[in-house]
């Protein structure tokens, strides 16, 4: 096993034997990778393919690939602009000094990344702490060992292990990788084991970035198109076998519409896999585990009393769960999958107070007009994202922040403010002569007391 403290003071004695790597080395970085993955795309996609057992390369290469590269190039096009020094405004009585933040590399940053978005959710964070001008230490998950092989290959030949790093390794390994003292840690997961990360990182101070998950609901209002509706929730709640943390978790559904809603669903559904489970576009959950566990969720909430609802033909095949109650473990825990629990709701005022006695989700989707129940589902509730009339694009828009709160995670990256969750603001003022500062120092006399007059008057 890869002696972690020994990788992380290899790197961070190399941070701190270099000045910060100047605009046009990270330029360079970044266009290296961007055209490495774009290369290796049909390697990468066959890893994916290996790993989840079936994976189509389009699928792959949509969600995986192709918006890591959007990333990359957009810190590329954007960086300079980000690194360029920031004017402050300064209180007259500092006048003729001058205030800008400057944002520089932190040191040596962790990167703990899931098995759902092998790709996009290491190289993301990874191209955006290098933007920084940081070091990185890539720990990606145990359960693609395929994808980890062709992201190690990638990576070992664009970066000295000194500046990029990947760690492989089970549990234990990850325990480890998250109590080391990095300059900061991102990590990408489930919410119980962010607050595990969370908990190592605490005991040297580490500041992180948590990118977690929770119950993203879709709310569709009335007056909604049905069928656009249901195509949009359908593509967001199967693609990748719905092994996407911000899919729809649940539909809010106006009580009047659940049946017209079911019907919607299992046309778009069928429309985006009519050979259903054996769909080669249909990705299947990434080890058996995951499956069995899918399949206990929905055999003890039709044992509670909810209604199984497939969209395909299929023992496990994706489903809508009717007539749930908040006592069964599919309304309580984050299902990544795809089941689709519908709640009915008899007013938007309901909707609404649904969602916030519930932790706030990573995402939240509303379907409908622009009208005041959409204005009040904006306003009045709380969530990572929201993408309208639609699901999972606003991930996709680079200049945005993407991140969850409170239980969905802390913090954000994607756009400028992923650049400086990696960096470090430090603030920087400079005195100018001539300059007043003198009046203000002991011996205190009329000078300092007509200043202080002015201030206090």
């Amino acid at each position: 096993m890869t002696d972690l403290h020994q990788l992380l003071d290899t790197q961070r004695s190399a941070f701190l034997a270099a000045p910060p790597p100047e605009l046009a080395t990270r330029r360079a970085d970044l266009s290296r990778l961007a055209k490495a993955v774009s290369a290796r795309a049909d390697a990468l996609a066959a890893a994916a393919n290996e790993d989840f057992g079936r994976r189509a390369s389009d699928e792959t290469k949509l969600i995986d690939l192709v918006p890591a590269i959007n990333t990359i190039t957009y810190l590329d096009r954007h960086l300079r602009r980000f690194m360029a020094p920031e004017r402050r405004r300064v209180h007259p009585a500092l006048w003729p000094g001058k205030a800008r933040v400057h944002y520089q590399p932190k040191g040596v940053v962790g990167i703990v990344s899931p098995w759902n978005y092998p790709f996009l959710l290491a190289l993301a964070p990874l191209a955006t702490a290098l933007a920084a001008g940081n070091r990185v230490m890539l720990k990606p998950s145990e359960f693609t060992p395929a994808c980890n092989a062709a992201l190690r290959a990638l990576l070992e030949d664009l970066f000295r292990p000194d500046q990029v790093a990947v760690v492989e390794g089970g549990p234990e390994v990850g325990a480890a990788f998250s109590g080391l003292p990095f300059d900061h840690l991102f990590f990408t997961g489930g919410t119980e084991v962010g607050r595990k990360v969370m908990q190592a990182a605490s005991a040297n101070l580490t500041p992180v970035t948590l990118e977690l998950g929770g119950k993203s609901p879709a709310v569709i209002a009335p007056g909604v198109d049905m069928a656009q509706a249901c195509g949009a929730i359908a593509f967001g709640k199967l693609v990748n076998g719905g092994q996407t943390c911000i899919a729809p978790d649940y539909a809010l559904v106006p009580r009047g519409e659940v049946e017209a809603f079911c019907t919607g669903m299992r046309s778009a559904a069928q429309a985006l896999y009519p050979e259903g489970l054996n769909d080669p576009n249909f990705t299947l959950p990434i080890h058996s585990r995951h499956a069995d566990r899918l399949a206990a969720l929905a055999k003890k909430a039709a044992e509670q009393g909810a209604r199984r609802l497939p969209l395909f033909e299929g023992e496990n095949a994706p489903a809508l769960l009717l007539e749930v109650t908040e006592e069964m473990e599919v309304m309580q825990e984050e299902i990544f999958g795809p089941l689709l629990p519908v709640v009915p709701y008899d007013g938007i005022e309901e909707a609404i107070a649904h969602i916030n006695a519930r932790p706030r989700p990573l995402a939240l989707y509303h379907f409908g007009p622009d009208d005041a129940a959409r204005e009040a589902v904006l306003t009045r509730t709380t969530s990572g994202g929201v993408t309208v009339n639609d699901t999972l694009l606003h991930i996709a828009v680079d200049d945005t922040p993407f991140g969850g709160t409170g239980a969905s995670g802390i913090g954000a990256y994607h756009g400028p403010e992923g650049f400086r969750t990696m960096s470090h603001a430090k603030s920087v003022f400079t005195q100018r002569r001539p300059n007043g500062a003198h009046l203000i120092r002991p011996p205190y006399g009329k000078w300092t007391r007509r200043i202080l007059g002015h201030f206090l008057n």
